[in-house]
């Protein structure tokens, strides 16, 4: 079954260590699995390294002696090289002795001996493709890592690389990662935070033809959907189809006595998308554990998929 995944991004930073057990705790008594994190979570913060995510992640394991209950996702390439950077201007890259290093470091701060997921967080175009692939095929194969992932990586680069592997005999990405909600931007807009690359039709397509995990994060858009003054929609989001959307995903959330934010996810879910979830509080992860519990029939989601709201 398709399930969330629990976004850790503010785990030992802007949510303490004690209040990241309880929600990792809860989670996964909920019957959650799957656990996103990164190498560089939250780098962009003032005073933070970008280790605590990870760090705080691997405490909690070590704690609950738990590792075989949980999927555990964590990313490189898009760590700072240079201490204190708060962009991505010296990101680490993918080079093949960057990727060993840096796995090393997250199974350490981890305290596990592999991944379930390890993926290639942003792209790098000053090293050879061939050479990140062969690299992140190297840790299926060292054991480090059971499958491998692409994320912010467009359709035909991800197509490239999964040739090169299926062509040398190495693991092929089988996972992807991008940007995706109910909600779509402005057409042709670039979305501002560095990096981030947006689903398309075409991303859909790609990946149910040849059989991919999709894991989408920013799928309830920071609070965007709640409807609160101080979380509104996206500038890059506004055009007539936000408004026309809008009204359609409230109209169901009212009929299903649901939250706009669990139409979403759920929504996401009946495609077979993992929606990465990021939480702060015990309220927040209520509300997205529900979800996974509402089921949108054909009638719904053709509603909520109508043509005429784009």
């Amino acid at each position: 079954m398709t399930h969330i995944a629990l976004g850790t991004i503010p785990f030992g930073t802007a949510v303490d260590e004690a209040t990241s057990f309880a929600l990792l705790d809860r989670f996964v008594e909920a019957g959650g699995t799957m656990i996103d994190t990164s190498n560089n979570y939250p780098f962009w913060m003032e005073g933070a390294t970008g280790d605590e995510s990870e760090a705080t992640i691997g405490a909690w394991l070590s704690a609950r002696g738990n590792r075989d209950r949980v999927v555990l996702s964590t990313k490189c390439g898009g760590r700072p090289t240079i201490p204190g950077d708060r962009t991505l201007d010296s990101a680490e890259g993918l080079s093949a002795p960057t990727v060993r290093a840096a796995v090393r470091e997250s199974l350490r701060r981890l305290r596990t001996d592999h991944v379930d997921v390890y993926w290639a967080h942003i792209q790098d175009r000053s090293t050879p493709l061939q050479e990140q692939v062969e690299a992140f095929a190297g840790l299926v194969a060292d054991g480090a890592a059971k499958a491998v992932g692409a994320s912010n990586h467009p359709s035909w680069r991800l197509e490239r690389a999964r040739a090169l592997a299926v062509a040398n005999g190495w693991a092929p990405y089988s996972h992807v990662q991008l940007r995706h909600s109910y909600l779509r931007p402005r057409p042709g807009v670039r979305l501002p935070e560095a990096g981030h690359v947006q689903v398309g039709e075409e991303t859909l397509d790609y990946v149910r033809t040849e059989g991919l995990r999709l894991w989408v994060y920013t799928s309830l858009l920071a609070g965007a959907y709640s409807g609160r003054a101080d979380r509104p929609v996206p500038a890059h989001y506004d055009h007539p189809g936000t408004a026309r959307r809008l009204a359609r995903l409230r109209e169901v959330a009212a009929e299903l006595g649901a939250t706009p934010n669990q139409v979403v996810l759920a929504w996401l879910l009946a495609q077979d998308i993992v929606p990465i979830v990021g939480v702060s509080s015990a309220p927040q992860l209520e509300e997205a554990l529900a979800a996974v519990d509402l089921k949108l029939d054909d009638e719904v989601r053709a509603r909520l998929d109508d043509p005429a709201l784009a």
